[in-house]
Order: C-alpha cells, then structure tokens, then sequence
C-alpha cells in the first residue's frame, strides 16, 4: 500500500491521540470528516492501522520489573524457531519478543512483579522450553525512554 502525505498525517495524529474523534481528525489533516473516515477505514482494512491500545503505568498494575534476556536455541530450523515462538507468545509475561542474528537467537521483554517471580518463570517456562540451550537475563535498572508512538516520516514528493 503506497501511503500518501494525508495518511502520514492521519497516522501521526491517531498515535498522538487514538480517542480523537473523527471530526477533529479531519480537520487536523485538512479533509472534511466523511473521506477522512473513508481514509481512516482502508488503512485499517489494509492493515496499516492494527489496533487501538491503552498505555497502562505498569507500576499501578503491580509488575515493577522488567528483564531483557537473550535466548539461545540449541537448533535453529524453521520448527524450533516456530516452537519457541509459538510458546512465548502464550506468556503474558513477555512483552516483545525478537528473532536475532548473532550469538543469541531472541531477546525477549519480560514484565513481572518481583525478581523471583522472574526467576520462577525463567526456571519453570523458558528453561524447560525444548531447545533452549541458554538464556542470560539483565534485569532493567530504570526505563529511561520507552516510545510507543513510531515515526512517521514524510512520503517523498513526487
């Protein structure tokens, strides 16, 4: 789907604000409300526009750690990848999940209450996973920067 400069701006306006309503969206992107709904509609039928999400503080849900941890496979088909993955992503726990190159395979996000909540989940779940040969885990300090708004660059002119 080729995206042109008023799809860039309906985009960057919804990840500002995904509860704008339809009217100030379109006045915002200089449409009247009636195309920009149409607009709003095929880029969410194309996929473009997968969703709309709440920002939740994590701390008021009670999950104040977050650990990274680098998994490596013992194997590296197209099986045991599908395997690992299919089995992450069952854990609410893991966050994001990221198929490397290098000496690891994924690095996983992992939000959970405690440490050793961290290190049940690590012993009871990613390490009885066939396949895995090793994980090492780096618990986060502080979160310095976590942006959920992705950025939209200017289609070229033509």
């Amino acid at each position: 789907m080729k995206l042109d400069q008023i799809d860039h701006k309906i985009l960057r306006h919804l990840q500002e604000n995904a509860r704008i309503t339809n009217a100030d969206l379109a006045e915002k992107v200089g449409l009247s409300p009636t195309p920009c709904l149409r607009r709003l509609r095929r880029l969410e039928a194309e996929g473009v526009v997968r969703g709309y999400h709440t920002y939740v503080d994590r701390e008021a849900l009670g999950v104040n750690v977050t650990v990274l941890a680098l998994v490596k496979l013992e194997k590296e088909d197209d099986a045991a990848l599908r395997a690992f993955e299919q089995a992450v992503r069952a854990r609410p726990e893991v966050m994001e999940c990221d198929l490397l190159t290098g000496k690891f395979d994924y690095l996983i996000r992992v939000v959970i209450p405690t440490l050793s909540a961290y290190e049940a989940f690590l012993s009871e779940t990613i390490l009885r996973m066939p396949n895995v040969a090793s994980v090492e885990s780096s618990p986060v300090l502080r979160e310095v920067e976590r942006k959920v708004v992705l950025p939209v660059f200017r289609p070229p002119s033509r």
